[in-house]
């Protein structure tokens, strides 16, 4: 008989129980997706905590965005300033694991021009971030990586590359380390150079980077062989205004330069306190826009040209008494090397005789009273000088346009103005009259302003004609450059003193144009200083100091500036030159 076994029952789950199941385990996957949304926001709360804790700790040493400024070129697409990838130096002073102060002393020796209490200072300070160094150069970085401190990183930042170093160094200057220009077209163009609408639209010069080194080499051989203070050289477009060159010496590297420090003085109280360093005394001195001077005889062109207009001076061959001193007011106009002689008006430029024109500046102020005045303020010499640069300096004008200060200005004492301002009103001397505020931006043809007459034509191309005899059998022979037709005169100025002016301080200058046949460009080197050179000791007048610097420049750049020699070709002096006895040599 068969045994038959029960087996329980299987038991199935209900719909309902099947849905409790379900909701459970939704809800503790939905737990633990909460929990780890909350775990991610305590961790990126905290991230952000530490970043902003970071950057309270270092403060304002943590390096803003530099904003992107564009490339700037010479007239002809030349680079002179651009953007590029470079890198910066940084530690973080609470992470650094080896010695600070023997570190600081392995800095200073990479980085000499920085002293090892510098960088102490730095790596002992509570920030927690700071630079050691902007703009570092690869093989400092690469220095400095060797040292093998973890603390120290290399960030990458945007930096400003002047690919010609020291060209043209003043006039284009620098950017800040806020990434904003500091001198210079960087400075005064700094809206323009940052403005993303030009961001890729290179701002174009005036300069010719050719003619730019040209006048820059000769200049510093020049100074160096005179052991002179410094000099400025400035190149003009008679026609436009256009700066073709602008020199100023010494110069700078502006990729690398340091802002130089006030020496601490005693002040009348016993107080040490920073003292004053004049802009001839800085390298970053632009001598073109920024140093006055009193040029000297470089203004009797300009006086004897007003006189011409005013109807003073209407015969060539008009003589003027030159035979003695002039006795005025307690003071004595004389001539450097007086010839004690009655002079017309070419000899008295070729002589460069103060007293023939401080007696055509006295008959000028009896026929037109302040006319020469009036004609100095239509050259700006009453103002800072008409240019798109910041750094400018103020003119000295006299307080009152009194007789002697009318004779004295005509001869170029007692008036000081800068190089730019000379180089300016020579080109409306040549050009045909008419006088073009500078510019150190190209210029589109029809960009030229129309400028103002300050001279008459006629006068214009009867200067043309005396400028160029003066070179040919005046004091301005060293400067005559074979067939470049170069037309000029020549100046030296006693600087003021202690007491009164001093006969061993000179500034020296030499105001030319080329060619005089049909003038393009106007070039004044000035010179602060000289002491005489090996081949002329002792000799410290322009025809030996900066004559010799224009014809070298002329000589070498002419060509490239669409001016070439032409032996037979020149402007026509020969009714002149009857008026001075012949060709004689007044060195």
């Amino acid at each position: 008989m068969a045994t038959i076994i029960a087996r329980p029952e299987r038991r199935t789950s209900t719909a309902p129980e099947r849905i409790d199941m379900t909701t459970a385990a939704h809800g503790r996957v939905m737990l633990l997706l909460l929990l780890l949304f909350a775990v991610t926001l305590v961790l990126a709360a905290r991230m952000i905590w530490i970043g902003v804790e970071a950057n309270a700790r270092a403060g304002s040493s943590i390096a803003t965005p530099l904003p992107i400024r564009a490339d700037i070129v010479d007239r002809n697409g030349v680079p002179l300033a651009r953007n590029i990838d470079g890198y910066a130096i940084a530690v973080h002073p609470n992470k650094i694991m080896s010695d600070k102060a023997a570190l600081a002393e392995r800095l200073h020796a990479i980085f000499p021009e920085q002293s090892t209490q510098d960088f102490y200072a730095i790596l002992t300070s509570n920030k927690g971030w700071a630079y050691l160094r902007r703009r570092a150069l690869p093989a400092e970085v690469a220095a400095v990586n060797a040292l093998g401190e973890v603390a120290i990183e290399f960030p990458r930042e945007k930096e400003r590359l002047y690919p010609q170093r020291s060209l043209a160094a003043h006039l284009i200057g620098f950017t800040n380390m806020d990434g904003h220009g500091g001198m210079g077209v960087e400075r005064s163009f700094d809206k323009r150079l940052t403005d993303e609408k030009f961001r890729n639209t290179p701002l174009a010069l005036s300069i010719d980077s050719r003619a730019q080194a040209a006048l820059e080499e000769e200049m510093i051989k020049g100074v160096t062989a005179q052991s002179a203070k410094g000099a400025a050289g400035v190149v003009l477009d008679v026609h436009t205004g256009e700066v073709i060159a602008m020199v100023s010496v010494p110069t700078f590297n502006p990729n690398r330069f340091e802002v130089p420090v006030a020496p601490m003085v005693r002040g009348r109280d016993g107080k040490m306190r920073p003292g004053v360093i004049q802009c001839d005394q800085l390298p970053l001195c632009n001598r073109v826009v920024q140093a006055r001077y009193e040029l000297g005889s470089v203004f009797k062109p300009l006086s004897i040209g007003a006189a011409m207009d005013a109807g003073v001076v209407t015969d060539m061959s008009k003589r003027y008494d030159a035979t003695k001193p002039i006795q005025i007011g307690g003071y004595a106009i004389h001539d450097h090397d007086a010839l004690n002689i009655w002079m017309n008006v070419p000899q008295a430029l070729i002589h460069s005789s103060n007293i023939v024109a401080a007696r055509i500046a006295d008959e000028l102020h009896d026929a037109a009273g302040d006319r020469l005045a009036t004609v100095y303020r239509e050259l700006e010499f009453d103002r800072p000088v008409s240019i798109q640069l910041d750094e400018q300096a103020k003119t000295l004008w006299p307080r009152e346009w009194s007789r002697i200060a009318n004779m004295t200005a005509s001869y170029g004492h007692g008036i000081a103005v800068t190089p730019m301002h000379l180089a300016s009103a020579y080109a409306a001397l040549v050009n045909g009259g008419i006088w073009h505020p500078t510019s150190v931006v190209k210029l589109e043809p029809g960009q030229v302003p129309q400028g103002r007459r300050v001279f008459s034509a006629a006068t214009s191309a009867r200067m043309r004609q005396l400028l160029r005899m003066i070179v040919q059998s005046g004091t301005g022979r060293m400067g005559n450059a074979d067939g470049y037709r170069v037309g000029a005169k020549t100046g030296t100025g006693e600087k003021p003193g202690i007491g009164g002016y001093s006969k061993h301080s000179n500034v020296v200058t030499f105001a030319s144009a080329f060619p005089m046949d049909e003038p393009r460009y106007v070039v004044v080197v000035v010179m602060d200083e000289p002491q005489g050179s090996k081949q002329y000791p002792g000799v410290r007048t322009a025809a030996y100091t900066t004559a010799p610097i224009v014809k070298a420049f002329v000589q070498r750049v002419g060509p490239l500036m669409g001016v070439y020699p032409e032996a037979n070709r020149d402007i026509d002096i020969s009714e002149l030159l009857p008026l001075i006895g012949g060709d004689q040599d007044t060195r």
